[in-house]
């Protein structure tokens, strides 16, 4: 269709309400009709789903909303803002960044899902391995490409996110981390070739060999190089059940080298699925006890914990696949040879056995339970970050034990990662040393609270932010967000001349992804 939106590509101030149209052509030089074959819808329901996200912290309402149907009508999104003064460009997947990352105020909002069906295809890598792929629109679910692979070819992604109801862009944008990704490495290191619409409108295939510089920019790039329209994910055989294991610890050193000893293991002498996470040592059904049991049978028992136990305690949670072909006794002791050499607390061990699918999609019981009370809708001031090991102790000291003892209203996950599997070409921002921890705060704001327990929550992440700054800890924010350039630079470090050499080269006018607040519209 073609779309004509050229009145609103004016600035509302006193200048461009006195700018005139003469025979379609505006005074500022925007063209007045974008050639497209989906659909622009300005206002109404779009726009403002459009200005909203998972965090609910920010609305700020974009121009229009463009429903693609392919790559084309996105680069001619993005050719339309090249002509314009100060229009931008953020594409939108599930709408689940926390600060506003994928808005574009008084800008142009790219729904991704309408572009979710436009590739599906299992294929084989050349070589000799013949390693399987997907290739899936950047716009596609992770969920669905999990239940197709499986349910069609019995094959699935090597490497995850906890939650599945993400956009396969999205992740690759940021990094992608869940349990696998101490052996796999993130999702961003499981992708063998992108499509990318650039900010200069251009579509573009890229790889490892092909247009290399641009592939690894755009992995982890915050959506500030191009918008990833196909990705090609390695495959691997999936296997048909899990054995999900939780186990408590008391001290945080026996938890930290446990848990590090499990993923410097080589495949066969680990499990699967390494994570961890820290909770209330009390009775709170949100914050404590309750949260570890993965049974309604399973029964917490406090008598287990000795009397020297802290204000938190910390959680093993381990995965074993298998076939339903392996017998039981095969399965109990692969589990029990990698159990014996942990230091956990005994009687605190909680184990069930899953469908590999239904372990994959264990947080979407969490989103439906959270959309049934109501917090699924409330604000999420979340706060994600890499720790390195070195820092980590007193982390746990400062952080854990003192500012957040008494909970988050949610998950707060702490694990370790490998920087071996991660890709320094890529625009990832990680700490330095071979181990690194993630730590998750995961807050849910109860539909009852006032917006001032949401501004305690935030100032309460920044505390811990502007802690890790005054001390030296060598952290990177995860889904980062920060308001000045000088919190980017310092973020980015001895990349951020990297970082900025690859705006200039596939973004020069810094249309995309403005929501990120890294640079200012050009021109």
């Amino acid at each position: 269709m073609i779309a004509y939106i050229e009145p609103y590509f004016l600035d509302n101030d006193a200048e461009a309400a006195s700018a005139v149209t003469t025979a379609g052509k505006s005074t500022d030089g925007v063209s007045e009709s974008l050639n497209i074959q989906g659909e622009i819808v300005c206002g109404g329901d779009a726009t403002d789903m459009a200005g909203r996200d998972f965090g609910g912290m920010n609305c700020v309402k974009p121009l229009a909303v463009v429903r693609p149907v392919g790559p084309e009508d996105i680069g001619g999104a993005v050719k339309a803002a090249l002509r314009s003064d100060k229009l931008t460009v953020a594409a939108r997947g599930n709408g689940h960044s926390i600060n506003g990352q994928a808005m574009a105020e008084g800008g142009l909002v790219v729904d991704m899902s309408t572009t979710a069906e436009n590739h599906f295809e299992v294929g084989y890598l050349s070589g000799g391995d013949a390693t399987a792929f997907v290739d899936v629109s950047g716009g596609a679910l992770w969920e669905n490409v999990l239940k197709r692979c499986v349910s069609e070819y019995g094959l699935a992604p090597r490497s995850w996110t906890d939650y599945l109801g993400l956009t396969v862009g999205g992740t690759l944008s940021n990094a992608g981390v869940s349990g696998q990704a101490f052996r796999y490495g993130p999702q961003t290191s499981n992708v063998t070739e992108l499509d990318v619409v650039t900010g200069n409108g251009d579509v573009v295939t890229c790889s490892e060999i092909e247009n290399s510089e641009l592939f690894f920019s755009v992995l982890g790039g915050l959506g500030q190089f191009g918008i990833i329209t196909r990705a090609r994910v390695l495959l691997q055989p999936a296997p048909d059940m899990v054995r999900w294991i939780r186990v408590v610890y008391t001290e945080f050193d026996e938890f930290t080298q446990d848990a590090e000893w499990l993923v410097s293991q080589k495949n066969e002498s680990s499990f699967d699925y390494v994570e961890g996470f820290v909770f209330v040592n009390g009775d709170d059904p949100v914050n404590g006890w309750p949260t570890v049991p993965l049974h309604p049978d399973h029964e917490f028992d406090p008598t287990r914990l000795p009397q020297s136990s802290g204000s938190v305690l910390y959680c093993l949670e381990l995965g074993l696949h298998y076939r339903d072909s392996d017998s039981n006794s095969t399965v109990d002791k692969r589990v029990e040879r990698l159990i014996g050499r942990l230091s956990f607390n005994e009687g605190l061990r909680f184990e069930v056995d899953l469908p590999y699918v239904d372990f994959l999609l264990r947080v979407k019981r969490s989103e439906e339970i959270a959309k049934e009370i109501g917090t699924w809708e409330t604000p999420h001031p979340w706060l994600n970050l890499f720790v390195s090991k070195r820092d980590i102790g007193d982390f746990n000291r400062t952080v854990f034990k003192e500012l957040v003892k008494n909970g988050v209203n949610g998950p707060m996950l702490v694990y370790p990662l490998l920087r071996s599997r991660w890709d320094d070409r890529t625009s990832v921002a990680i700490p330095e040393g071979e181990i690194f921890y993630i730590v998750a705060l995961l807050r849910f704001v109860p539909p009852c609270a006032k917006g001032s327990s949401v501004d305690k929550m935030v100032a309460q992440n920044q505390e811990i932010v502007h802690w890790c700054v005054k001390n030296g800890i060598d952290f990177k924010l995860y889904l980062p967000h920060y308001k000045s350039q000088e919190e980017w630079i310092r973020h980015f470090g001895n990349q951020w001349s990297r970082f900025v050499d690859r705006k200039a080269m596939f973004d020069p006018m810094a249309i995309l992804s403005p929501g990120q607040k890294i640079f200012n519209r050009s021109p």
